[in-house]
């Protein structure tokens, strides 16, 4: 068999090439020389690995010439720090950015192979889970393709948070082994390796200046080892860099303990080191879980400061002026412990004192906040902390003995608001408060979404805002179009470059040119083939998954994500109970068939999430398997979301279930990615829906529920949920037949743990916000079955979500927080 491609003779580059012949020779030499195949006997894997390294190359001749560019301009550089990056399967992404998505899908075919099958054998790299890491990947996408120098810095996790089986309705964690193929995109780098400390005693001394310093004696060291991945962006020739730690042990085989019989204790220090980046997330109920989390976030900070301080001490020696060439993002508080460090070791490594130290330390970091609900601020205890990072404790309580002096003169005769301030919480269990510690040490404080940044001034840190009212800021979330509808919604895709060109998804506020068609018969015509082409594709995923059979002329009603109670998915599946009693009911009446499709995680400790899990599939083995209502109602888990098998899910959803309740949700982004591929929303005011609602129109969004003045005075007033009841008889038949066991098999005692705390506690107004959301759901039927209509609706809901791209979030960072500017790269002949 002849696989060459007959093209002119003045070829490129194998390894740099984009043409067909380029790629199809870097193809075949890397399935030959790498893998060690050739095309006749290759499995799928051994040709997606040949397919990712033919592409990886093409990206290295970017980042090479990146990492030159921004060093000769001397670049100021924006350092992204985050626990998690939900990348997302790289090949298909890189391919669209590169811009040989089709020839590379052309070559494959030419070859005789299956290119999508190809696409499918990437894992989920596991390395993040919720909208925390997903904003991190998607910020790192819009950083290089708007040319802004950055480094993401992280932890190289072996194991994700967990695979999620569903058993008997109930969810299983299967350990995440995403790195079990091996992982083409990372480049290791052996030799880049820092030192990390815990444990020990601090030390005292004079140095011989006669200043006073500090030593840390630690009890164990280990050594951070990088792992680089570029990065890059889409339509320029920059590729930035994602660097990302492993630990490991400083000596990993003590060879006399060996020989001493003790084959444990000779590889224990390598066990123990290798602990810190094994897994994404411990369960932390557990205290020895507690310390591991708080041990990987110093890791990966550490590390991350370490390598910023070699970097600029390659072109300058006047550490006072770090914090001009490194901006540095805290994601959220888990790499807050960067303060108190990035202080040691200009105070104890080099000499600085502590003055100076403060200075460059406020004017380095910046921090975003993602969460109001308590349990999720965390506070490290003061035990804890003393006894793994001692020297860090000293640190803090002086930066917080000179901070509570400060605070004194502004406020005297204030001792609780003084008390609030403080970064020690000296309360019974006394703990670190990270969040005080991330306000304190940086100049900026910004919060994800309009709503969320206020009550972040008024009811997270009010007292903050109080002194440096400057300081805060808001910038609203934003996806990046190129994997959430470029590269997922191929339909859409090529509409767009019909009317825009192939360049639109670099300025998302192209989508606009969709709305002089809105009301086009013809063009609706061709908006509803497009989307009965995503719902068909996910109905066959769905099938393969679960099972199931589902109908993709029904309305897909989609509630993807974490899986909380503040979510309130309950809620969802109260009103599906709901439904299913009314086709019980009168199976002859007029009913809009629906598949209602869930899906998302719990934390493996959160017992309620996963009871939740279990009442979903359960209502779903009933409700499918009654012939009377089967063909008018289907329930689906699709089990273990993350980012590949969101992306099919996205452009299939008719109705987005964005249903938290007022104040809880920070901002969201899966709301941005329904409503980018022509989903419409009901939704609450909470979080980015309130920015939603106000560009695609209060016409085009189902609002129901308690606003955040309501839920506060309903609180406030005394909520008694089993009220809520009273007067609702659809809502108490839906109990009735869960604490009936109608949904466990006759047992009235599975479901009651829910049941009792929706009638008793409601923490989160699902009874409250029940009969509003049940109305909203019956226009939306209304709305369903008027084709041409919802079609109108659907298509200015895409039309109109331009503002929600990550590009135009980072323009923000860039312009009134990070203060840097682009820089184009130029590709050498």
């Amino acid at each position: 068999m002849n696989h060459s491609v007959q093209l002119n003779s003045a070829r490129e580059h194998t390894r740099t090439g984009m043409t067909a012949d380029s790629l199809q020779r870097a193809f075949l030499d890397n399935l030959f020389f790498i893998q060690g195949r050739y095309l006749d006997v290759a499995t799928p894997l051994d040709q997606y690995m040949a397919l990712a390294y033919t592409v990886r190359d093409r990206m290295l001749e970017r980042w090479v010439r990146t990492a030159k560019t921004y060093k000769q301009a001397q670049a100021r550089t924006v350092s992204y720090l985050s626990a998690e990056f939900l990348l997302g399967p790289h090949l298909a992404n890189n391919l669209t950015s590169l811009g040989i998505y089709q020839t590379t899908h052309q070559v494959m075919d030419s070859l005789g192979l299956d290119f999508h099958e190809i696409i499918d054998q990437e894992v989920d790299p596991g390395l993040g889970n919720g909208g925390l890491g997903r904003l991190a990947a998607c910020f790192l996408d819009s950083l290089a393709t708007l040319e802004i120098p950055a480094i993401g810095y992280g932890i190289r996790y072996e194991y994700g948070i967990f695979e999620q089986h569903i058993d008997n309705g109930w969810q299983k964690e299967i350990s995440d082994n995403w790195l079990r193929d091996g992982n083409p995109w990372e480049l290791p780098r052996p030799k880049l390796k820092f030192p990390v400390f815990f444990g020990g005693t601090t030390e005292h001394y004079r140095d011989a200046s006669g200043n006073w310093r500090v030593r840390w004696n630690p009890a164990q060291v280990i050594n951070g080892v990088a792992y680089d991945t570029p990065i890059l962006g889409c339509g320029v020739n920059n590729a930035n860099l994602l660097r990302l730690w492993r630990s490991v042990a400083c000596e990993s085989f003590d060879f006399d303990t060996f020989n001493r019989g003790d084959y444990y204790g000779a590889v224990r220090s390598k066990v123990e080191a290798e602990n810190i980046s094994k897994v994404l997330y411990p369960n932390d109920e557990a205290a020895g879980g507690r310390e591991l989390r708080l041990k990987q976030q110093f890791f990966f900070v550490t590390c991350s400061l370490q390598d910023m301080l070699r970097l600029y001490l390659q072109q300058s020696n006047d550490l006072k002026a770090f914090h001009e060439k490194f901006a540095v993002q805290l994601n959220d508080t888990h790499p807050a412990i960067a303060v108190p460090e990035l202080m040691r070791l200009l105070l104890d490594e080099h000499g600085m004192g502590w003055d100076d130290a403060w200075e460059v330390t406020t004017h380095t970091f910046a921090y975003t906040n993602h969460t109001l609900l308590p349990e999720a601020l965390e506070t490290w205890p003061v035990d804890l902390l003393s006894r793994i990072l001692p020297r860090h404790m000293e640190i803090i309580y002086e930066i917080n003995h000179r901070f509570m002096d400060e605070m004194r003169i502004h406020f005297p005769w204030d001792n609780e608001r003084i008390a609030r301030l403080s970064i020690i919480d000296d309360s019974r269990d006394r703990g670190v408060r990270m969040a005080n510690l991330a306000t304190l040490g940086s100049y900026s404080v910004n919060g994800v979404a309009e709503l969320h940044s206020e009550l972040v001034k008024q009811v997270l840190l009010p007292d903050f805002h109080a002194v440096w009212p400057e300081r805060f800021h808001n910038v609203t979330n934003g996806v990046t179009p190129r994997r959430f509808l470029q590269m997922s919604n191929p339909g859409l895709n090529h509409l767009m470059d019909e009317l825009a060109g192939d360049g639109w998804a670099r300025n998302l506020s192209n989508l606009s040119r969709l709305e002089t068609h809105a009301g086009d018969a013809a063009f609706q015509e061709r908006w509803r083939e497009m989307k009965r082409a995503a719902k068909e594709r996910l109905a066959r995923r769905i099938k393969m998954r679960t099972g199931e059979s589902v109908d993709p002329a029904s309305m897909f009603d989609v509630q993807t994500k974490r899986i909380h109670e503040y979510k309130r998915p309950h809620l969802n599946l109260l009103h599906v109970i709901a439904l299913y009693n009314r086709i019980k009911q009168n199976p002859n009446g007029e009913h809009v068939p629906r598949t209602f499709i869930f899906a998302g995680k719990a934390a493996p400790g959160y017992a309620m999430a996963k009871l939740i899990i279990k009442a979903i599939n359960s209502v779903a083995d009933m409700v499918n398997r009654d012939p009377q209502t089967r063909d008018l109602l289907r329930v689906i888990f699709y089990p273990d979301f993350n980012i590949k098998s969101a992306q099919p899910i996205y452009p299939a959803a008719d109705l987005s279930e964005q249903i938290s309740t007022a104040g809880t949700e920070a901002s969201g982004t899966g709301n941005m990615k329904f409503a980018l591929n022509g989903a419409l929303t009901i939704g609450t005011l909470d979080g980015a829906n309130i920015e939603i609602r106000k560009e695609v129109g209060k016409d085009n969004f189902f609002l129901f529920g308690l606003d955040l003045h309501q839920v506060e005075r309903l609180r406030q007033e005394g909520y008694r949920p089993r009220d809520q009841l009273h007067d609702n008889p659809e809502l108490q038949e839906a109990f009735s037949l869960i604490e009936g066991g109608f949904f466990s098999h006759g047992d009235p005692e599975l479901f009651r743990p829910l049941t009792r705390n929706l009638l008793e506690r409601d923490p989160f107004l699902v009874l409250a916000d029940y009969r509003s959301y049940a109305e909203r759901q019956n226009d939306v039927a209304l709305a369903f079955a008027d084709t041409p209509h919802w079609s109108r609706m659907s298509i200015l809901n895409t039309a109109r979500m331009g503002k929600f791209s990550s590009d135009r979030a980072i323009g923000e960072y860039c312009e009134h927080i990070w203060r840097v500017a682009p820089v184009s790269v130029t590709l050498s002949e």
